[in-house]
């Protein structure tokens, strides 16, 4: 979901476009009715396996779009999100609420901002039956607002409850091709979804949506549910298998089979969305009372050569794409690095605890791109940036592509390189020397790195800073280790006139020997 602040300006935001996407999961659920609602009923059983979902895909882009079909409009729009708040699914009909499986499933109404129905079908031993939808199925406490409603509306999403506490739950498939996970530190934040198509492009976006799911029963004890998806929209349709598995963190094994029904200028593929408001590079712009207020503070990417690079995030003053191009990535993702509380001293939202996610290719993805899209925002409720894998194949009316990735949503990246150290800290100020009259316009960029080889450096070893500029000069550029710590902490002034954003690159070496990750950084003039 992003804010698109140009040309085709949405405004879209988390409380707006995914209202109960963003803080439903998070609410403590109502306690079951004293009274027990309508059992759950089943529709007619019918075969079902992924090879007949992956056709239906192909025949479905092969028709013309169908723009879904809102029942009641009327009704739903009544259901604003305060209402919406307060409907509750029974626990007691839960879909697997007597033991049968791992993890008991409850269903999301719709409503204002979910208007559009998903139909649910439970998988067992290859055959596949609908959950029929009842509004005997939910608790409502609205004062009569939603009191006789229709009984054909349908489900707006569903969450996967936690067995050990049935009161929480640790994944959530709610609106257009949106998901998310709490991840290991069980909080909400950032989000990942089934397709990007034309982000940040000069036309609208265009926001597919899941409209059937199939919920495989687990085993009971098991770790691992298997979800399948159909996607569908102007530009394609997709099958999708998300093998979802809940340890100490949550493994998303994703399988995509996409089809296209027209040329897409930009297919995001693997999309992170998430919010960057104000961190400590850019705390000069912040109204907020609070240090810093973001889901995600950087893009990580290993490359497909081996290369490992940390880009710290921005909230520019306009709409910027940046491409890192590669073939065959590692694997890329979004990331909470900084997991200190007194950093955004929030117990309301505790953004410190909010998931990294990782993508990690399986297969090799060929030549491409991760794109990351930055978008302008003024508060915390938009979500103002994307990531995704560009393919540099063009998208083409009838082409057929097939992805297979895992998305890890953990408090920390994946297969993180002990042999290198990592950023842990971006800072900006004023340049010059202290107690000498500084130069106008110059920045001084201050980058701590931790881990890896630093760990064992002697306090005054030969360590250097390597920067480049993509333009304006730099000067004052040295490291040295901060006292009382394993910290290094590189420093360097730029000078760069006019309001174009300058690339920048630094990393530190030591006697020939590289011994941190690649720190990128787009710096904008404008913005300073």
């Amino acid at each position: 979901m992003s804010k698109r602040p140009h040309a085709n300006a949405s405004a879209l935001s988390r409380r707006r476009l995914l209202a109960a996407a963003a803080t439903l999961p998070a609410w403590p659920l109502a306690r079951p009715s004293p009274a027990r609602a309508a059992a759950v009923r089943f529709g007619p059983p019918r075969a079902f396996d992924f090879a007949w979902l992956r056709n239906l895909a192909r025949e479905t882009a092969a028709t013309a779009f169908r723009p879904p079909d809102i029942r009641h409009p009327d009704r739903l729009e009544a259901i604003d999100y305060d209402t919406h708040q307060k409907i509750r699914f029974r626990a007691e009909n839960a879909l697997w609420a007597d033991g049968a499986a791992a993890f008991p499933v409850r269903f999301f109404h719709l409503g204002r901002y979910f208007k559009a129905p998903v139909t649910v079908h439970v998988v067992d031993g290859g055959v596949a039956r609908e959950i029929v939808y009842s509004r005997h199925l939910f608790d409502f406490d609205d004062g009569g607002l939603t009191a006789g409603l229709p009984d054909d509306l349908g489900f707006a999403g569903f969450r996967l409850m936690n067995p050990e506490d049935g009161e929480t739950d640790w994944l959530v498939f709610l609106g257009a091709a949106y998901f998310r996970s709490a991840g290991a530190l069980d909080q909400y934040g950032m989000s990942a979804r089934g397709i990007a198509i034309d982000t940040a492009m000069p036309w609208p976006e265009e926001f597919p949506r899941f409209t059937r799911f199939w919920l495989a029963r687990p085993a009971a004890g098991a770790r691992t549910i298997t979800v399948y998806a159909l996607l569908d929209g102007p530009g394609l349709t997709g099958a999708y298998r998300f093998d979802c598995t809940r340890s100490a963190g949550v493994v998303m094994d994703v399988r995509a089979e996409l089809f296209a029904r027209r040329r897409i200028a930009r297919l995001g593929v693997a999309p992170l969305t998430s919010m960057f408001w104000f961190g400590e590079n850019n705390r000069h712009r912040a109204t907020d009372w609070r240090p810093e207020v973001h889901d995600s503070d950087g893009l990580a990417i290993w490359t497909g050569g081996g290369e490992r690079i940390w880009r710290p995030l921005n909230n520019p003053g306009r709409v910027i794409t940046s491409s890192f191009t590669d073939r065959d990535p590692k694997g890329f993702g979004l990331l909470q690095r900084d997991r200190q509380f007194h950093n955004y001293e929030d117990d309301g939202v505790f953004y410190d605890r909010r998931p990294s996610v990782w993508v990690e290719p399986r297969g090799g993805w060929g030549r491409g791109a991760v794109q990351l899209v930055e978008i302008p925002t003024d508060d915390e409720i938009h979500d103002n940036i994307v990531a995704y894998w560009l393919p540099a194949e063009p998208v083409t009316a009838g082409s057929q592509w097939s992805f297979s990735y895992r998305l890890h949503w953990l408090g920390d990246e994946p297969y993180a390189d002990d042999g290198i150290g990592r950023v842990r800290h971006t800072r900006l100020g004023r340049g010059g020397v202290p107690g000498q009259s500084r130069p106008d316009g110059a920045r001084k960029f201050v980058i701590d790195f931790a881990g890896g080889p630093l760990r064992h450096l002697r306090r005054r070893a030969p360590v250097e800073p390597v920067i480049s500029a993509s333009r304006g000069r730099i000067d004052n550029a040295y490291a040295l280790r901060v006292v009382g710590t394993e910290r290094w902490r590189a420093f360097f002034d730029l000078h760069a006139d006019g309001d174009q954003p300058v690339d920048l690159r630094c990393f530190l070496r030591a006697g020939g020997r590289t011994l941190t990750e690649t720190w990128l950084y787009q710096y904008l003039p404008v913005a300073a």
